[in-house]
């Protein structure tokens, strides 16, 4: 079934009766040439790409909990391909391409709007940054424009522009940028994979890997053994606990990311701001609500949950920021837990287990890169070869001292 405003038309016509599930609820098979761990964003377009691009077959995604319960279903829903570095600008820039075609491609409305990111700026030194960092955006043939203070004052003129501490004189703005909506992208790809012949198998825990002469045979489960030809772990904050079966330790450390949400308002913040003096971000939902979020809670958790004190430090933001959302109430709150790199940017790559591959390692820049992960992923897994835009990302490459440490803080995964 293919959706349209006529076949909206029609179903209201008949008591809409004629709908279906979006996906089946099929039994494991005994054995499948493709299996990808998690149940997420990156592990639903991963099996869609695999399916509808590269032509594969006998796929199935496997996902201990539901369709969407991990970070797919836990952020504050931002894309943007804003990014400095080489090994990183063009394949956001990629992912971004891909978010402008996502609901026509896959026929479901994961309501994409583009309607802008912007990154304040408070002194000369930010400035000369944002200035190097547009232009680096430009060169890979995103869109990028430097405010000055008028251009972000004809914008947002309720921003506190005068903060003796942080005063704002301009922004780096991507028009492009914007947010989705993140259920609606998990389903749009689950439903999308699933006409394309992929089994998604929910409540289906992996316990462990058979692997034989070092080569991936297949996967222990709470349901049974699956048998594999290859196997691709795409399991964020848990990748370290799921690689670690494999007798994998990591480059990675996990910890929890709180996000909020206000109470309903009217239309108040049009776009995407971001706090350039200190980690606060802030958009608005289609329901009303202000989503915001700040930094990791600072400690390695595995636990869906935050703690006060980074509630507290994203408020202080806010209101140094916007001193209006004072006045909001919050809503609730809610934490994913992020698989911080040793670098801050994530890994695409075979591992030493023939057979077996990982995608993980996302830290903040998860949700924004899901189509592209999920295409790069499924390159690599029905080539062997990584795709273009993701050939930096190697998991020995903090051994080999190719790190893409985008915001220049070392090897230390909370500051990420």
């Amino acid at each position: 079934m293919r959706y349209s405003g006529l076949r909206v038309l029609i179903e209201g016509l008949t008591g809409h009766k004629g709908w279906r599930p979006l996906w089946r609820d099929p039994q494991p098979k005994p054995a499948y040439d493709y299996i990808i761990i998690g149940g997420g964003g990156h592990g639903l377009a991963t099996a869609y790409y695999l399916a509808r691009t590269f032509g594969k077959a006998r796929i199935a995604v496997l996902e201990k909990g539901w369709l969407g319960s991990g970070n797919i279903g836990r952020n504050t829903t931002i894309i943007r391909s804003n990014y400095l570095l080489p090994g990183n600008e063009p394949f956001y820039e990629f992912s971004m391409k891909l978010w402008e075609g996502l609901e026509q491609e896959f026929n479901f409305n994961a309501m994409v709007s583009q309607r802008g990111i912007l990154n304040l700026l408070h002194t000369d030194g930010q400035r000369d940054a944002y200035r190097r960092r547009g232009n680096a955006m430009l060169f890979a043939g995103a869109d990028a424009e430097l405010l000055d203070r008028e251009g972000v004052r004809a914008m947002y003129p309720w921003l506190n522009f005068d903060n003796a501490r942080f005063p704002i004189k301009g922004g780096l703005l991507q028009r492009r940028a914007g947010t989705a909506r993140h259920d609606g992208v998990a389903w749009g790809y689950a439903r999308g994979a699933d006409l394309a012949g992929v089994d998604l198998i929910q409540n289906c825990e992996v316990t462990g890997f058979r692997i034989e002469n070092g080569r991936i045979r297949g996967v222990e489960t709470s349901r049974g053994y699956i048998g594999a030809g290859k196997v691709g772990v795409a399991v964020a904050g848990s990748t370290g606990r799921v690689m670690a079966m494999a007798g994998m330790r990591m480059p990675i450390e996990s910890h929890v990311l709180q996000a909020f949400v206000s109470e309903g308002l009217k239309p108040t913040i049009p776009g995407v701001i971001t706090f350039g003096a200190g980690h606060f971000y802030v958009s608005q939902s289609d329901k009303g609500g202000l989503v915001f979020g700040g930094d990791l809670d600072g400690y390695n958790s595995y636990a869906q949950r935050g703690n006060m004190a980074v509630i507290e430090d994203v408020a202080e933001g806010g209101m140094a920021l916007m001193p209006m959302i004072g006045r909001a109430r919050l809503l609730r709150a809610w934490g994913g837990i992020m698989d911080m790199s040793m670098d801050g940017s994530p890994i695409i790559d075979r591992t030493p287990v023939e057979g077996l591959y990982l995608n993980g390692g996302w830290c903040y820049g998860g949700f924004k890169a899901t189509p592209a992960s999920g295409y790069a992923f499924a390159h690599l897994l029905a080539t062997g070869a990584p795709h273009d835009t993701a050939r930096g990302y190697r998991l020995d490459r903090f051994e080999r001292g190719y790190v893409i440490d985008e915001k220049g803080v070392g090897a230390q995964p909370n500051l990420h």
